[in-house]
């Protein structure tokens, strides 16, 4: 592995550029200061986009988020839901068959699978963070990322 770089991280503002919907954005993490920050998309600044291509090595592109992994998300936690009245609920608010509601309003009278469903998004997430970090000789997997918000 290679040289593993030193930097603080905000954990809140890396986990929320990775969990980010918003497509009019572009999020980057300066590898040298720790800092995450966002451009807009329909940016048509070409000596901006120049001056990032050409520091690749310093600005790290955060992946967009990926609403095909999110719905297997909630496949999987649907399949494992024992109540069968619930998971025909859900499944109808899946597919976006009328007259379901939206999941979240759903859930909320259902706190325990409202918890479990937060519980394996965020561990989804906090996988796939780590992974990028990894990837990006940020962090190891013998790190162990403190409940504290900073990394």
């Amino acid at each position: 592995m290679g040289f593993v770089n030193n930097v603080e991280i905000v954990w809140d503002e890396l986990l929320d550029a990775f969990t980010s919907g918003r497509g009019d954005r572009v999020y980057f993490l300066d590898r040298m200061t720790g800092e995450i920050f966002f451009v807009s998309s329909s940016l048509e600044d070409e000596e901006f986009w120049r001056q990032m291509e050409t520091s690749r090595e310093r600005f790290l592109e955060i992946p967009r988020f990926d609403y095909g992994i999110e719905r297997q998300i909630m496949s999987g936690f649907i399949g494992a839901i024992q109540d069968s009245g619930l998971k025909r609920l859900l499944d109808g608010s899946l597919a976006g068959r009328k007259p379901y509601g939206n999941m979240d309003d759903i859930l909320s009278f259902f706190p325990e699978e409202q918890e479990r469903l937060l519980e394996m998004k965020d561990e989804f997430f906090t996988s796939r963070v780590k992974n990028w970090l990894e990837e990006n000789n940020l962090f190891t997997v013998e790190m162990e990322i403190m409940p504290a918000p900073r990394l």
